[in-house]
């Protein structure tokens, strides 16, 4: 099914910028708006990134202040991240995530981390899709992908809890200082 060939070739090979490829200088806020949209694989309209969600990512310490009214590469990459995560978690659990990831790692080394896994995710999604696959297979396709889903949020909020109850809470600070 040519859909889903597509589909397969979308997600083997559509990628965030690497951290290199973050424009140098920072970024005012209706730039970072317009540059966001690229960073991830989207389908439709889907949710706009808007300057009020910008501000209560930062208000909600999920990402660090901006620098004046410019946003640097590190913006950049918490934004990237977040607004992946937050297909999947909450706004607070992603940025509980993110700080738990962080302890120890510059923005860099984060960033190259989450770009690691989430094409390792890609990854073994795309290998999951079958582009021979017919119409009469598609159910089934979207019934193994959902109920895998299921189980890695399963996971992922037990990990989260976890991280809650059990190990010391990050510092916001420390994150706003990068």
């Amino acid at each position: 099914m040519e859909e889903i060939r597509q589909l397969k070739e979308r997600l083997e090979g559509e990628r965030p910028v690497e951290w290199d490829g973050f424009p140098d200088i920072g970024l005012y806020m209706d730039q970072l708006i317009s540059y966001m949209p690229r960073q991830l694989i989207h389908y439709g309209e889907g949710e706009a990134l808007t300057s009020a969600m910008v501000n209560n990512y930062i208000k909600d310490g999920a990402m660090p202040r901006a620098e004046g009214k410019r946003y640097s590469r590190t913006h950049l990459a918490y934004l990237t991240a977040l607004c992946a995560l937050k297909q999947v978690l909450s706004v607070k659990d992603a940025g509980l995530l993110l700080a738990a990831a962080a302890q120890g790692h510059t923005p860099r080394e984060l960033y190259q981390q989450f770009c690691m896994e989430l094409d390792r995710a890609l990854d073994v999604t795309s290998g999951s899709l079958d582009a021979r696959a017919g119409e009469e297979e598609l159910p089934n396709l979207a019934l193994a992908l959902a109920l895998r889903s299921y189980a890695d949020k399963l996971a992922c909020q037990r990990i989260l809890e976890l991280l809650r109850t059990g190990a010391p809470q990050p510092d916001k600070d420390k994150k706003k200082r990068e």
